[in-house]
């Protein structure tokens, strides 16, 4: 039988705040760091392995890890989520985004529908659709091919299709399944969406309008400001448009759109790459294989967070040394630091994925929690983020956790020999340096010059940045967020922290204020 209690009551917990913090500077030093590296590692799906030997664990911590997996039935909960019990108690809704990929356990039926059905069925439609346009069957009123698509979205309607889409552009070109360009609208901030404008051609775009609700003020706002420049170019907005929606909103009917495809709130926004709302644009920009590619990585993955043995789970490892980390270590940040160019936009998604999921300070039952949760999360690719706020990581006065990402092989298989080395080989020697410079430091009489060394990292490494890979990637961290709620016993799939400021700017857009807010809104002369 599945509970539900607070972190501070169990007892594992209490049990892992009594064990000695491991030394990481002298447990990495020398060839004790050589065998952690071969130790602490854990595959993944697509040729991914997560390795945690510059974590501030060892066998003592792991093993009080693992009690704290068991006594929290964190194996026991993601069965209930996928087999479609109400994990969402803030909303009172089922959790099925895994479904999206792939069927974990049972069928599961909501609203009358079967929902594997329903999701794979709107993945055909939207492969169809795809198919389609790339064939030259769906065009522009002048019987001309669309070359460009343009997703119209924001909060996951964008963070999460666009970081793919990033990811996966240089793959595509270089593996001849690229067939169009994709460009994103997402800030109401009117410059967003005219400089997307002055730079497609808009006879030959294609527009995906997401919205899960139809009722996104952003959202709907962008697709008036595209509709108007649809018009003054003289074109017919109804045949340069789709959308991705509920079926239950204003837009699933309309006559504005050429087709429009389902999503249901059983899936979350930041947990929606997955479906229809990362699913129309990048099978419009790749073409449907590669987005079914990229679906096989991340069920791949699912699959391993189904394991009960926390050490053949990577991402319920991943989530307890986190939970280590902020409880018990009292580390409040975390950075997410990928060494891959194809990844620059991935931090900014897991920022959503992560603070929006598990920034709460009640738990399931809205009753205040003694401890901390979600970690602040931000990041850069490297080696860029080298050059800016590394000196804070390694020498500032607080400790701040790091996840690296690195692959062996570049994704466009151009590089050149400088200095006996390659381009891809400064690149993972870099991340080779920087792991160990950060659990090791270097001693100098100059304190200028000194490093404490003892900040902790983990990398997740692989051949090649692959739709597969991506992913994995990308369930990985969805399913480490969801363990890490469990843990923290709230709620990570609802997110009302968003909603008082959207309800605030509407009371401003009616005029309706007083006090600060009607003084703010006459100094910005609203």
């Amino acid at each position: 039988m599945i509970t539900w209690n607070n972190l501070d009551t169990i007892s594992a917990y209490q049990e892992l705040r009594k064990v000695t913090p491991v030394n990481l500077r002298e447990a990495m030093t020398g060839e004790n760091g050589a065998e952690r590296v071969r130790k602490y590692s854990v595959p993944m799906a697509a040729g991914l392995a997560y390795n945690y030997a510059a974590k501030q664990v060892d066998d003592e911590v792991l093993e009080a890890l693992a009690k704290l997996a068991e006594e929290t039935q964190l194996a026991g909960k993601f069965e209930a989520l996928y087999n479609g019990e109400v994990i969402n108690t803030g909303e009172k809704r089922m959790v099925l985004h895994h479904m999206t990929r792939g069927q974990l356990g049972e069928g599961v039926a909501a609203d009358g529908v079967d929902k594997r059905s329903f999701y794979v069925q709107e993945q055909k439609k939207i492969a169809e659709l795809a198919n389609k346009v790339h064939a030259g069957e769906i065009t522009n009123a002048a019987g001309e091919k669309f070359t460009t698509v343009v997703q119209i979205g924001i909060g996951g309607s964008d963070l999460g299709p666009r970081a793919m889409y990033l990811a996966l552009e240089n793959w595509a070109k270089v593996n001849n399944t690229f067939k169009m360009e994709a460009r994103f609208i997402s800030n109401v901030d009117p410059d967003d969406a005219a400089a997307v404008l002055n730079t497609i051609d808009v006879a030959h775009s294609l527009f995906v309008l997401v919205s899960k609700s139809g009722t996104t003020l952003e959202t709907l706002t962008n697709e008036s400001f595209v509709k108007d420049a649809l018009k003054n170019a003289g074109l017919d907005p109804s045949r340069h448009m789709i959308a991705v929606t509920s079926e239950t909103s204003p837009l699933a009917k309309s006559d504005d759109y050429l087709a429009a495809f389902f999503m249901d709130d059983y899936i979350g926004g930041r947990f929606s790459s997955t479906s229809g709302v990362g699913g129309a644009v990048l099978s419009l920009a790749f073409g449907p294989e590669v987005f079914a590619q990229f679906l096989d990585g991340a069920a791949e993955e699912d699959k391993l967070a189904r394991n009960q043995d926390m050490f053949a789970n990577p991402a319920m490892l991943d989530a307890l040394i986190g939970v280590y980390e902020r409880n018990v270590l009292g580390y409040q940040n975390t950075a997410v630091l990928p060494y891959s160019q194809a990844l620059s936009r991935f931090p900014a998604h897991l920022q959503q994925l992560d603070m929006e999921s598990n920034g709460k300070s009640v738990n399931r039952f809205g009753e205040p929690v003694g401890y901390p949760t979600g970690p602040v999360i931000f990041g850069e690719p490297g080696t860029n983020g080298q050059h800016s706020f590394y000196q804070l990581l390694h020498q500032g006065t607080d400790i701040i956790p790091l996840q690296f990402v690195g692959f062996k092989n570049s994704q466009m298989d151009k590089d050149v020999v400088i200095q006996d080395s390659t381009s891809q080989q400064k690149l993972c020697a870099n991340v080779a340096a920087q792991i160990v410079a950060f659990a090791c430091g270097k001693e100098d009489e100059n304190r200028n010059k000194n490093f404490e060394g003892g900040r902790p990292s983990s990398i997740i490494a692989g051949d090649q940045l692959t739709p597969q890979a991506l992913g994995a990637l990308l369930s990985h961290f969805e399913n480490k967020v969801m363990f890490q709620g469990f843990v923290w016993n709230i709620n990570s799939f609802d997110q009302e922290g968003v909603q008082l400021g959207k309800v605030l700017a509407k009371k401003v857009l009616a005029h309706d204020t007083d006090g600060a807010l009607k003084a703010y809104s006459d100094l910005l002369n609203i």
